[in-house]
């Protein structure tokens, strides 16, 4: 990530272990939008991320443009280009790969989505306690 701050950064954040939802309430290969804080939309009140599900497995970001810091989706709660291969900022198009946030093209080309941990324990997705690892752009698709 080119600079950009670790998701406890924001005020609003969740707290580690805070529950966020079943894993079977996410479509797979879909995505489901969280909010914190009860701040305006963009205020440091107010704390989003997206979580993804594939299979068994999930991955959370911070709603936020590396290049615009606007949120990715328009309408509301709809992430991905329209074959679902990619997450797509809203703003100027920009696409994300799902599984490690890494921008393919756009403005922000090469830098990434901010990652929120998750866990999923019983079926039930939580924010982590341990911040995600390196991001590496080396990373297959979901």
């Amino acid at each position: 990530m080119l600079g950009r701050p670790s998701w406890r950064a924001y005020p609003a954040a969740p707290a580690p272990g805070a529950a966020l939802c079943q894993l079977a309430e996410i479509a797979d290969g879909g995505a489901r939008l969280f909010v914190f804080g009860d701040g305006a939309e963009g205020s440091a009140e107010r704390f989003e991320m997206v979580v993804l599900r594939r299979g068994g497995t999930a991955v959370a970001y911070v709603n936020d443009c590396p290049h615009t810091h606007t949120p990715l989706d328009w309408p509301r709660g709809q992430f991905f280009n329209r074959a679902k291969s990619r997450l797509k900022c809203a703003t100027h198009g920009a696409l994300f790969r799902p599984t490690d946030g890494y921008c393919t093209s756009g403005p922000c080309q090469g830098d990434f989505l901010t990652p929120v941990p998750v866990e999923i324990t019983a079926g039930r997705i939580s924010v982590a306690a341990a911040d995600v690892g390196a991001q590496s752009a080396a990373r297959n698709d979901l």
